[in-house]
């Protein structure tokens, strides 16, 4: 029996199966060629499986979780639209658009420029459009790299690359399994961590001299308690309105360039 989290499975349709292909990204329909993909070294940003699918499905997902790429369910017609009507056997794959970066690379990019590292953490930032902009934001402000997580969270996806205008392919973007772990680890690693959430001292009466690794998180739930427990410190935007938040790119635009001011 295949036991995962279900998840829902939105706006798949043609429209969206083309826009991914045309974006760079591919789409991999049936069990034998998922089954060869996961054996390749080309990064997959999600696999949609039928919920009722069984024999080599849970080899698909054996490898799939072994990859720590995201699973998520999907009934037959979802699928079918997703593939353009293609024998999909009950298992469709997303190749990303562009290939993740690796933490260090993040490290290499900052010693190449001659640079303090300059990181930002994106903790659970699920619209497209909202990623989209935010890496447009640091790709601007001079961060060596963005990082996100694989599961909770949007990918490298076509609507992402759009939304940046460009900025995805002059930004990396490292994707982890585990942004908690990350955050320790880029603390022994001698960075400053700030974490961008309300109750926090003004982002403008803080030295961002140094290593810096920012997180921002969503707008619905802002940034995890435990990781705002790992930060170092806690920095906020004065609201002088009604509402109590920005779009999370407004704030990174904010946050990012002030950081590059003290830079």
């Amino acid at each position: 029996m295949i036991t995962m989290r279900e998840n829902v499975f939105k706006k798949t349709d043609e429209k969206d199966a083309s826009e991914f292909q045309n974006a760079g990204g591919e789409i991999v329909a049936g069990r034998n060629a998922v089954l060869e993909l996961l054996s390749s070294p080309r990064p997959v940003d999600k696999i949609y499986l039928q919920k009722d699918g069984e024999g080599s499905l849970k080899k698909i997902v054996s490898l799939a979780k072994e990859k720590k790429i995201p699973l998520a369910y999907a009934d037959r017609k979802r699928l079918q639209l997703l593939c353009g009507g293609s024998f999909h056997q009950g298992v469709v794959a997303l190749t990303t658009a562009k290939a993740y970066a690796k933490l260090e690379d993040l490290f290499k990019i900052a010693h190449s420029r001659g640079e303090d590292p300059f990181f930002v953490l994106a903790d659970g930032i699920s619209d497209p459009h909202n990623l989209g902009a935010l890496i447009r934001c640091c790709e601007g402000a001079g961060v060596h790299g963005i990082i996100i997580p694989k599961a909770g969270a949007v990918g490298l996806t076509p609507t992402v690359i759009k939304s940046s205008a460009g900025a995805a392919e002059h930004l990396a973007v490292c994707r982890v399994s585990n942004l908690a772990q990350t955050v320790e680890l880029l603390k022994e690693k001698g960075l400053w961590i700030y974490a961008c959430e309300a109750d926090g001292k003004p982002y403008d009466q803080t030295d961002y001299k140094g290593p810096v690794g920012i997180i921002l998180g969503s707008e619905g739930f802002g940034v995890s308690r435990l990781l705002k427990e790992k930060s170092d410190f806690v920095i906020s935007l004065p609201m002088k309105g009604k509402v109590n938040s920005l779009n999370v790119s407004c704030a990174g635009a904010v946050i990012l360039y002030e950081v590059l001011k003290h830079r």
